[in-house]
């Protein structure tokens, strides 16, 4: 009898093929196939199977990580370790030296002067619990908003909703002897823009996890003492501002710069605003 054929590999003729593509059945030896979900394939079907360019590039933007959300996280913490390393009673949410130096105060700000204040109280926090509800709320919300908007977009609105918060402490908190601080205005904005780019997408906001967590939260602000209600609330109208422009709908005509200035206009209004407040309005006097 005739000795049997021996089957050889499709791309490799000196190679005996164990086996064949499961997809178009050419015999090829183990290193031309290739493991798939069922089966195993061939290089030539493995190349096929791949998605074209722009599908790999949409696959690859979804799951690019946000850089500018944990950033901006990661530039609060170390404030918080920079400041626990001076002193350890920041942990527990005492007032230290540090929260003096950097907080937002009309009164100070009106006698000193020192308007990084109202960038600079947008970065400590008053104990653990403090920075850590604020960073959970800012990792969440970043990574919805940073997605639909970019990084630098997302800067821009985060640094808006700040400088609109610190309005609103130097507006309604400015007689008070306290001095105010925290990553909360501008997160309450980053709830606000989202809210109202959902609503301008006919989502109602309130059935989802951002209606009910932006409206807890209010009235955590005007029943709970404490609270920065100015900062609160500053933030949150300058973000749903800033949302209904830079959010809007993909069907509704927008032209790209309105994203930038945008954020960039209202900042500077509300900067402008703040020196106003703080110069012309009456500070605390006890």
């Amino acid at each position: 009898p005739e000795p049997p054929t021996l089957t050889r590999c499709y791309r490799h003729p000196d190679r005996e093929a164990g086996r064949s593509c499961t997809r178009c059945g050419k015999p090829a030896c183990s290193d031309c196939l290739v493991q798939a979900a069922v089966g195993s394939h061939c290089l030539d079907c493995a190349k096929a199977a791949r998605p074209d360019v722009k599908t790999r590039v949409q696959l690859a933007n979804s799951r690019v990580l946000t850089p500018a959300t944990y950033a901006i996280v990661g530039t609060n913490l170390l404030v918080f370790l920079w400041m626990v390393a001076t002193d350890t009673s920041t942990l527990g949410g005492d007032v230290t030296n540090k929260h003096v130096d950097l907080a937002l105060n009309r009164t100070i700000v009106h006698y000193t002067h020192e308007w990084y204040r109202l960038i600079t109280s947008g970065f400590i926090h008053f104990g653990i619990i403090h920075i850590a509800f604020n960073m959970l709320l800012l990792v969440q919300l970043g990574r919805l908003i940073e997605r639909a908007l970019g990084p630098v977009k997302f800067t821009m609105l985060y640094f808006a909703c700040l400088l609109g918060g610190s309005l609103g402490v130097v507006l309604m908190d400015g007689t008070k002897v306290v001095a105010t601080g925290g990553a909360s205005g501008a997160v309450f904005g980053l709830m606000g823009a989202a809210a109202v780019g959902m609503h301008r997408r006919g989502i109602n906001v309130f059935s989802t996890g951002i209606g009910s967590t932006l409206l807890l939260n209010l009235v955590f602000t005007f029943t709970i003492s404490g609270v920065s209600i100015g900062g609160h609330v500053g933030g949150v109208l300058v973000g749903a501002l800033c949302g209904w422009f830079m959010l809007a709908p993909t069907w509704t005509p927008s032209q790209n710069w309105v994203g930038y200035v945008t954020p960039a206009a209202v900042g500077l209004a509300c900067a402008v605003g703040a020196y106003w407040v703080c110069t012309s309005l009456p500070v605390f006097t006890g």
